[in-house]
This record gives structure tokens, sequence and C-alpha cells, in this order.
């Protein structure tokens, strides 16, 4: 699955790289997480466009969001079928920018998170869909769920699920979405390959949303994992029961 990311590319470089139109300005970001207004870039009429939208799909028939669980992520191999889904992949595709992502994987008893990143240090763009919501008061959300897919052998070491990515060369294949017809993306929904991302073990301080700065990529030495080991229990507690964004209103 994919919980957690990061988005630390300068502006203008994303902007070439994507192709949109608009020219925000942002300044890094080293713990984006769930329910947070995240980049989503897209094609509306003809051009693409940067928008931001909350993580976190929801339907358009959600009567109450407030009972409905969080879609943070879009199984692909469901995603046709789902009735939360099988709408946006047909006709609302887009990419979120990042830069790497965070998965926690089970080291003697505890959960020791690792940073994921290509291992060309390139950008990456994650393959998502989305909806825009409408409240009973005409009140419009826009959300978006990152598409996962079973993880490559390598990657299976940390967890059994990745995010898509989509390689520049077929970003307007995915984001074309002139018509329902949905076989020429099919093949792009599946894991990297094998040695085209990299990892290492972070600092825990990650489980908290509150700390967002540059320290949280850094590699961390087994001796320092052993050091937070004790802290690791109690800092996954606080991080269960604090807010899913922890008080963080806006990606920028």
């Amino acid at each position: 699955m994919c919980g957690r990311f990061v988005i630390t590319s300068a502006p203008a470089a994303l902007r070439q790289l994507f192709g949109y139109l608009e020219q925000p300005n942002f300044p890094p970001r080293h713990n984006v997480a769930p329910t947070q207004p995240i980049p989503v870039v897209l094609i509306d009429k003809g051009a693409r466009h940067f928008q931001l939208m909350r993580w976190g799909l929801l339907p358009t028939w959600v009567k109450d969001p407030r009972g409905f669980t969080l879609l943070i992520n879009a199984r692909s191999e469901t995603v046709l079928e789902k009735p939360a889904f099988k709408n946006a992949i047909r006709r609302r595709r887009g990419l979120i920018p990042a830069d790497g992502y965070y998965e926690w994987k089970a080291v003697d008893g505890r959960k020791q998170p690792y940073f994921i990143h290509r291992a060309d240090g390139q950008p990456l763009g994650f393959a998502a869909v989305f909806e825009t919501w409408v409240g009973p008061n005409g009140e419009e959300l826009d959300t978006v769920a990152i598409v996962t897919a079973a993880a490559s052998e390598d990657l299976a070491a940390l967890h059994d699920r990745v995010p898509v990515t989509i390689s520049p060369d077929d970003f307007e294949r995915w984001l074309d979405c002139r018509g329902d017809e949905v076989d020429a993306i099919l093949p792009l929904m599946a894991a990297p390959r094998i040695g085209e991302f990299a990892w290492h073990p972070v600092s825990t301080r990650v489980n908290r949303v509150a700390n967002d700065d540059a320290q949280l990529l850094l590699p961390i030495s087994a001796e320092e994992m052993e050091a937070e080991a004790p802290q690791s229990k109690k800092a996954a507690r606080k991080a269960a029961a604090a807010p899913a964004d922890d008080g963080q209103g806006s990606l920028f």
C-alpha cells in the first residue's frame, strides 16, 4: 500500500516533467499523509493541469463522508469492478507527483519505516483515480486515491503491495480519458521492474505526521534502529490515537 509519501523536487522541475500549465510554487514536503490536499495532474479540455485534491477518495454516491471508509488506495486487480472506483478508472485518471514514499516492515516485533525511491533519484508519478464529491448543500470536494499493485520480488521484502508508478513515456496514455476503453492502460497497472527502486531504513520520527523535515529521509544505522526500538510501540500507539491529518490543513 502507500500511506505516506514525499515531494522534494523543485516546482519548476515537476512542471517540466509533468507538463501542466499552472506554475505553482510550494516548499518540499517530507511526510505527506492521508486527508491532506495533494497535487494531482489531470487532463482537461486537451491540456494538462495541476490541481489540489484531498487524499482519500469519496465516491459520488456517498451521503455522509463522516461514516465512510477512507479510500487512500485502489487495488489494480479490482479497480474495474469496485463500485467506488469503476467509473473513475475509466473517466478520471490522474498522476500524483512524488519523489518517494514510506513503507513499514515488521522487524523483531516492531514496525521499522523505510524510505523507498527510484534508484536513479528521479521524480515519479503515482497512478491515481479521482472523484468530485458533491455534498447535500452543493459543496464540492475533489478527492483522489493511489492505485496499487502486487509488489515485485524485491519490494515484496518490505510489503506485498506497492503504488503503481507511470513512466513519463506513458503519462499521456494514462491520462487520456476521452473514451471509456481501458484496454490501453491495463498493462500500466503493474509493479515497478526489479531494481527500479531502492530503499533504506529511516527514523521512526516519520510515524508522527507533525514531523515534516529533510532529516526524515536520512538512512539510519543498525545502532540507531536499536536505540529507537524501545520507543517504537509507544510512538505507534500515539500515532494511532492522533487525528489522521494531525492538524495539517494544507499541502503548501
